[in-house]
């Protein structure tokens, strides 16, 4: 297992993690998987033995029984690995009961705490912007978490590239903890984070984090062109997140997929997210799975390395259009371009 610096960080992570949206399975979170507290330790065990040493939650998973699973199946494990989790979202009827207030965010903490059975946290993440909350409240809450040494390090997710600017400029007029990460969707099917989220990350050093790499399993191989879906799955036209805006798009993608698993003797979804992991500032690639097997199969994919031909195959098939302002900037601005600009821009300039 490869081991990556989380940003600026002095924090390594192993390039998979294990996600736990799939535990508890209470409520709308049933439909991802119904991972009880003994499936738990042993996909934990799973991961341990293949050298993950970073496992993602959050609150508002199965409301909170997600949190109570990891912590039981983790036992005296704890401290031996890293745990994240994230609040935002609701957690109850009242008004106070979501969004990034200091009111929410340190009791959503308190309670993350008490139900993973730790004393702290390892990463602390925003799930999703709030709008309506002050930054600097938020961010003086998120730094007094960090002083008591209820939290270690602090990130964000689903945030836009100006919600992360603006964070880090609070931050740093204010003196208060930075963050050091952010979650995002991102896979061969959904490219749009390299408009902006990934040079940014690039620029302000920050790490990444990817949640459902395999697009909620369109990317596993088991969808395919012109078949009949899988026993137990959801259709395309109901699936939602994310949104498929081409079917016949992603079935070319997933046709690469196949073509190459199949010429390595690996999974469609191993390739997918080898891909993943070969990404540029890229630090984690968080997995889930319903099942043992699937686990397996999904951890094999931090010992696959993709070459070149294969790699460009998956970006040709999957590239999405150059969308303004970064078309005029190839055009007219390619001889003052930064890393940061190259780590998009580069693959469209004319050779």
């Amino acid at each position: 297992m490869e081991y990556r610096q989380l940003g600026r960080s002095g924090l390594k992570v192993s390039v998979l993690s294990l996600g736990t949206m799939t535990f508890g399975g209470q409520g709308k979170f049933a439909k991802t998987g119904q991972t009880d507290t003994e499936t738990a330790k042993r996909q934990i065990g799973l991961c341990l033995d293949a050298g993950i040493n970073l496992f993602d939650t959050a609150d508002v998973y199965s409301g909170g029984l997600s949190e109570e699973i990891l912590g039981k199946a983790l036992g005296e494990k704890r401290h031996d690995v890293l745990v994240a989790s994230k609040a935002r979202f609701p957690m109850g009827e009242g008004p106070n009961d979501r969004g990034s207030s200091r009111h929410h965010i340190i009791r959503a903490c308190e309670a993350s705490l008490k139900r993973l059975g730790t004393d702290y946290l390892d990463l602390y993440q925003l799930h999703q912007w709030d709008g309506q909350t002050p930054l600097d409240e938020t961010l003086r809450a998120l730094d007094d978490l960090v002083s008591s040494g209820k939290v270690r390090y602090i990130g964000v997710s689903n945030f836009s590239a100006w919600h992360i600017m603006k964070t880090l400029g609070v931050a740093e007029a204010s003196h208060y903890i930075r963050p050091v990460s952010q979650q995002i969707h991102y896979t061969l099917q959904a490219r749009e984070a390299e408009y902006e989220l990934l040079p940014v990350s690039h620029d302000q050093g920050l790490g990444v984090l990817v949640w459902s790499p395999l697009a909620g399993g369109l990317l596993s191989g088991k969808y395919r062109r012109d078949q009949a879906k899988p026993e137990g799955t959801r259709h395309l036209a109901d699936w939602g997140e994310p949104p498929i805006r081409d079917e016949t798009a992603l079935y070319d993608i997933v046709d690469v997929l196949v073509e190459i698993a199949e010429s390595r003797g690996v999974s469609a979804a191993q390739v997918a997210l080898a891909w993943l992991i070969s990404r540029p500032v890229v630090s984690s690639v968080i997995v889930g799975a319903r099942s043992e097997e699937q686990l397996k199969d999904n951890l094999q994919a931090a010992d696959l390395t993709l070459n070149a031909h294969e790699i460009q195959r998956l970006d040709h098939v999957s590239q999405p259009p150059l969308i303004y302002p970064y078309w005029h900037q190839a055009w007219t601005a390619s001889d003052r371009l930064s890393a940061a600009d190259l780590s998009l821009i580069a693959p469209y300039l004319k050779k």
